[in-house]
């Protein structure tokens, strides 16, 4: 009796021992998130912001949270795909450009506008603002960490721009529908196309030139194949793009409440700026680069520059109008981005 006591008391212990490592290496099982991006890894925004927003969470977590990135595409789809693959549990985490799904995001492409944002980091603070005041309608699908914007847009051609007129004709690249509607108000023929095909649309002559910031021509290599770039007077750059850093719904739905908090804590208006102030510093390397090419830097002055100006008043005229057909104040909203990107330009 005293022997069936003993193994009952050892099989119970057994048990609980079982039970206690298993809920514990339950406890430590690590969360896999798959991110999913289309450029390089050594881009800027790939190797200057969503890599270190990933180790950040990866160390705020405890190491509970693991961080798989995957870029240029490689799990298939097409950039203008991103978003949805977030929204639809194909991955876990995306970055992508907004335009690329063009008119989808309405409200918020009020900060793709002519002249109308500044730096990276003002614009993306004052864009993450805004859609969390203004446009958070249009995320209501996916959890989204950050929106943010590029630096000044600008010209980067095979033939020198030093005025209105020698646009007219030009084949463009536009990254937006917003983007292309003001080359076309301004003399060129737009061509939509995502910035991974820029290199092979350069060189084979399908384009004369392209709308990028400086941030993105060490990536594409514009200061190899094209030789003149044309920026404009004063602080707001020509155009803008808009980018949106998102989370899969139900993934975040499902973390325990510690890490969600993690990834609350490395969400909204400081990872805006984060993502802003690496597209600002990769403008500095960018433009280093065309200086060190011996590339011709055409920077048009007061005058002509308000030409321009005048000239892409049109294309919020015309957005205004569009946006409300779809019952959206656009008037309003512009008012609203321009204040928010005044508010946080130094």
């Amino acid at each position: 009796m005293k022997n069936l006591n003993r193994r009952v008391t050892l099989a119970a212990l057994a048990v609980a021992a079982s039970t206690l490592f298993g809920g514990n290496a339950m406890a430590q099982e690590t969360i896999t998130l798959r991110m999913h991006q289309m450029l390089p890894a050594q881009a800027t925004i790939p190797s200057k912001a969503l890599l270190p927003w990933a180790q950040k969470v990866e160390k705020e977590s405890g190491g509970k949270i693991k961080v798989q990135m995957y870029n240029t595409m490689q799990l298939g789809g097409t950039p203008p795909q991103l978003f949805d693959q977030a929204r639809d549990g194909v991955v876990d985490l995306t970055w992508t450009v907004l335009g690329y799904t063009p008119g989808r995001f309405p409200k918020t492409e009020v900060f793709e506008l002519p002249f109308i944002t500044t730096t990276a980091e003002a614009s993306s603070r004052a864009i993450q603002e805004y859609v969390e005041t203004q446009a958070a309608d249009e995320f209501k699908s996916v959890k989204l960490i950050a929106v943010h914007t590029h630096g000044p847009g600008l010209f980067h051609t095979k033939n020198p721009i030093t005025k209105l007129e020698d646009l007219k004709g030009m084949k463009i690249r536009g990254g937006s529908r917003i983007i292309n509607n003001m080359l076309t108000e301004l003399g060129a023929t737009p061509v939509g196309m995502p910035v991974t095909a820029v290199t092979e649309a350069l060189s084979k002559g399908v384009l004369d030139g392209t709308t990028i910031p400086w941030e993105v021509v060490p990536a594409v290599k514009v200061q190899e194949i094209v030789h003149n770039h044309t920026t404009f007077a004063g602080a707001n750059g020509l155009y803008n793009s808009t980018f949106a850093f998102s989370m899969n719904r139900a993934a975040y739905d499902k973390l325990p409440a510690d890490l969600k908090k993690v990834i609350d804590d490395n969400s909204g208006i400081e990872t805006a700026a984060m993502f802003g102030r690496a597209m600002d510093e990769g403008d500095t390397r960018g433009r280093a680069l065309a200086e060190k090419a011996g590339n011709k830097i055409v920077a048009l002055d007061a005058a002509e520059t308000a030409r321009w100006r005048k000239t892409a008043e049109d294309v919020e005229k015309m957005w205004v109008d569009e946006v409300k057909a779809k019952g959206i104040d656009g008037v309003k909203l512009a008012a609203a981005a321009r204040a928010l990107i005044a508010k946080n330009t130094k």
